[in-house]
């Protein structure tokens, strides 16, 4: 029971650095969202290679082609969100982005029959709330700020797409072979895309670099792998729920990295972000049930 926790947790955590490491990466956006799932997807295929080979052999078509639809709604997602960090703040890209747990609920209940108790709806609530709090201030700055909220909001329903498949996904499919497929064709994708936009590969400097092998080791590979591990346990609304806490840390980190101070509204916004997760939380540890899947 506390493991699953644990690993959850180590997933919010490590994907609170991502917006941090896309901020110092001097590149376009596509060619970031493509290095990171490029080296991600370069140590994780050898290895699921090497380890479940046989479930790779015996996956069925029907599974092969979901993992390639989660890697598409992933690179979609990855590639709308770091745009939006170009026009807007930190605090507010990362909010949007992750408020999508209104999305996940109502999917998860008309597809997998998740219902949500009292504690895990007033829990979605106090977070939303939170959520539109921390980003109320910049959406007033002009049209950019505008442009980069509606870039991070179509970034949450993609993601949404992507838990739920993998939610699907994981009650039948290893970890390895799940994120080695998903990535990969997430990879592929954006790779393909950077090229047809007209982005160059190479050129960068140094820092560039180091910050896309860092946003491939420790928001992809630890990040995103640890809540991938935890779809197999717990349910997509709570993984959403939780991943609601990386507002609050990416808002810290931006302010002691990126020297962005956060306003009254986005430290109070992160209060209830924080006191949303732990209403989620307090029954039971979660405040829903899963059904049979």
């Amino acid at each position: 029971m506390t493991r699953k926790y644990a690993v959850l947790a180590l997933g919010v955590i490590s994907v609170s650095f991502a917006a941090i490491f896309i901020r110092l990466a001097e590149a376009p956006p596509l060619v970031i969202a493509a290095y990171r799932l490029c080296l991600a997807s370069l140590v994780v295929a050898p290895t699921a290679w090497i380890r479940s080979r046989q479930e790779l052999r015996g996956l069925s078509r029907q599974d092969v082609l979901l993992a390639m639809l989660s890697g598409a709604f992933l690179a979609l997602h990855f590639g709308l969100w770091i745009a939006s960090l170009s026009y807007t703040s930190v605090a507010s890209s990362v909010v949007l982005v992750t408020a999508n747990p209104i999305f996940v609920a109502i999917a998860s209940y008309l597809l997998f029959r998740e219902r949500l108790g009292r504690q895990g709806i007033l829990g979605i609530v106090v977070c939303l709330v939170g959520a539109v709090l921390i980003g109320y201030g910049n959406w007033r700055l002009g049209p950019q700020p505008l442009l980069g909220g509606v870039l991070a909001l179509l970034g949450a329903l993609a993601v949404a797409g992507y838990l739920l498949i993998g939610r699907r996904l994981r009650q039948n499919i290893g970890i390895l072979s799940y994120t080695a497929l998903t990535y990969s064709s997430a990879a592929v994708l954006l790779l393909v895309a950077a090229l047809a936009f007209g982005h160059s590969l190479f050129g960068y400097s140094s820092t560039t670099y180091l910050m896309l092998v860092l946003l491939a080791v420790v928001p992809q590979l630890i990040g995103h792998t640890s809540l991938n591990w935890s779809l197999r346990f717990v349910s997509a609304t709570l993984v959403t729920i939780a991943v609601l806490g990386e507002p609050v840390l990416a808002t810290a980190l931006a302010f002691a990295i990126l020297d962005e101070v956060p306003t009254l509204t986005e430290i109070i916004g992160g209060i209830l972000i924080m006191s949303g997760i732990f209403v989620a939380f307090r029954r039971g540890r979660v405040g829903w049930r899963d059904a049979d899947v």
